[in-house]
């Protein structure tokens, strides 16, 4: 008997063949045990969650098919899956995962601290995934510490409701937002003015139905503005095009399954059709006069950005200016400028890393197939106003009347009860009276990160005062023995200025990858011990380099 298996008509993806090369599932009705070795997509559901002890959904089963991972097979329209392949699957990574890591990274990597238990929607909640930030730790490494409990790892309360703790390096104000939730007063300090501005919006306490009302119009605005320059046209028959050509010559799921299983390679195959594309493109921009590059390439603005959408860009700033409260007006920046990172000219895979503008068709590595540059901000514009809208109505039920704050100034030298009593007179004379009870923070790593570059596209529209010879441990400064030195000093002049603001029996924790060991000469320098050291595994990290990676989270208290 011949059976099909989901391949399209292409010569390069045989439809049929022979039925004893492969067992197929017959149909199942629900609550029946297979004993043929194939799952439906729920069976496979419940199958993982066991095998793996943890929440496996049919939607992580079918991502799973259609990415290829796992082979889609098919009987009188039944999709079936193949235990064997899946269990391979999980056990080739998940299950394995924590066993290697110690091997690489030491018997003493405290895997609680993974919480590899959490789905991406806990470790991204609320308002923690308002922008997207390098460098930021999830919120429950925050709260574990923060908050009241005791366990096998932690015997020790260090902060309580009411406390007043310190982030002098809030970044995109992880600490600040989970103090909040948890009713610690909390304050931040950072040296970029778009960080303080993406952490202030977080916090603020918009009335949400003003957002959801100014959101509206002003997308009504921008569509139509849009209707009179025929890129929804000019998509429309763009994206047919594509649709025809992708369907074609990269099926779901048979061209991935088959580059998973290098019987395609995507480099050579993908340049093939890249090319071959490229007069239908060539073709569409000339017959609707689209302007691809900007005569200027002179600011991050002009480079990485279409004109099409850098006028798009202009027009809703031009709206957001009108807007008078200030914390409105800053809320709606921050989604402006998330929109400006996702509408970058660039490909789905290299958002992160942006190697060189593209403004033509191209074969995307990620969604193995042929994409197209964005024509407008629309979608994103749209996307990410309704999901700020939620993000901040979730969070306004999670909040507590207590006072968090992230200030613009460098932690070295700032002032901090001169700087709190300006925005806060009553929280100040508290603040000078009681002092900040420690600190948990996120220090930078030794030439890993540009602060201020990471968000070049909001400081140049902005308009904001850029402090980069002022970071501490910049990428562009290396990392050699000058940079770990310059880094050293830093961190030291941080908590040596910091200490003063802070109550005698002070708790300060900060989470590090000290792979250069320069955490013991920092507390020496700072007049504070190590006290405790705990290493754990970072997990789900969103960097292509997937390897064994771990941070440490040192415990000091003054000598």
């Amino acid at each position: 008997m011949n059976v099909v298996v989901y391949d399209s008509q292409q010569e390069l993806f045989p439809r049929v063949i022979d039925s004893r090369d492969i067992r197929l599932a017959a149909p199942v009705h629900e609550g029946v045990e297979r004993n043929d070795g194939f799952f439906t997509i729920k069976e496979a559901a419940i199958w993982a969650t066991e095998h793996l002890h943890r929440a496996v959904s049919n939607a992580n089963i079918s991502y799973l098919l259609n990415y290829g991972k796992v082979k889609k097979y098919s009987r009188n329209g039944n999709v079936a899956i193949m235990k064997d392949e899946l269990e391979t699957y999980y056990s080739s990574f998940h299950g394995q995962r924590q066993i290697e890591w110690k091997d690489k990274l030491g018997e003493d990597l405290n895997w609680a601290l993974s919480f590899d238990n959490l789905p991406e929607k806990d470790t991204t909640k609320h308002v923690h995934r308002l922008h997207p930030y390098k460098g930021k730790f999830i919120p429950q490494l925050v709260e574990y510490f923060l908050d009241d409990h005791i366990d096998e790892f932690k015997n020790e309360v260090y902060f309580h409701k009411g406390d007043i703790i310190l982030d002098p390096f809030a970044g995109s104000g992880t600490t600040l937002v989970q103090a909040s939730e948890m009713g610690i007063n909390a304050i931040g300090i950072d040296i970029s003015s778009f960080n303080a501005m993406i952490d202030n919006s977080k916090l603020a306490n918009i009335n949400v139905c003003e957002l959801a009302l100014v959101t509206t119009d002003i997308t009504y605005k921008l569509k139509t503005f849009i209707a009179d320059r025929q890129i929804s046209e000019f998509e429309e028959e763009l994206m047919q095009a594509l649709n025809e050509f992708n369907n074609k010559y990269f099926p779901v799921p048979e061209y991935k399954y088959k580059v998973t299983r290098k019987e395609i390679d995507p480099k050579i195959y993908g340049a093939e059709k890249e090319k071959e594309f490229l007069p239908t493109y060539e073709r569409l921009v000339k017959k609707y006069r689209i302007q691809l590059k900007q005569d200027s390439q002179d600011t991050f603005l002009d480079k990485w950005f279409t004109q099409q959408i850098r006028n798009e860009i202009e027009f809703v700033y031009e709206q957001i200016q009108q807007v008078k409260n200030k914390e409105l007006h800053d809320l709606l920046c921050v989604i402006l400028s998330r929109t400006m990172r996702s509408c970058r000219a660039t490909t789905h895979s290299d958002l992160a890393t942006l190697k060189e503008a593209v403004t033509t068709t191209y074969y995307c590595s990620k969604h193995g197939k042929i994409c197209k540059p964005l024509f407008s901000i629309i979608k994103w514009w749209d996307t990410y106003c309704k999901d700020t809208i939620q993000r901040m109505q979730e969070f306004s039920q999670l909040r507590t009347d207590s006072f968090q704050r992230c200030l613009v100034g460098d932690s070295r030298t700032i002032d901090i009860f001169k700087e709190v009593e300006q925005i806060d007179p009553v929280f100040g004379d508290q603040l000078r009276k009681k002092k900040i009870k420690g600190i948990f923070s996120s220090p930078p790593y030794v030439g890993v990160i540009d602060y201020h570059e990471q968000h070049a596209y909001a400081y140049d529209l902005f308009k904001l005062p850029r402090h980069d010879d002022d970071e501490i441990g910049p990428l562009f400064k290396g990392q050699k023995k000058e940079a770990q030195q310059s880094y050293v000093e830093g961190i030291i002049a941080v908590l040596n200025n910091c200490k003063q603001f802070l109550a005698e029996d002070y708790d300060v924790f900060l989470v590090a990858n000290d792979k250069y060991n320069l955490y013991p000469k920092i507390a020496e320098g700072a007049g504070m011990q190590i006290v405790e050291q705990i290493k754990r595994p970072v997990l789900n990290r969103t960097e292509r380099d997937k390897g064994a990676y771990c941070e440490i989270i040192f415990h000091l208290k003054s000598l």
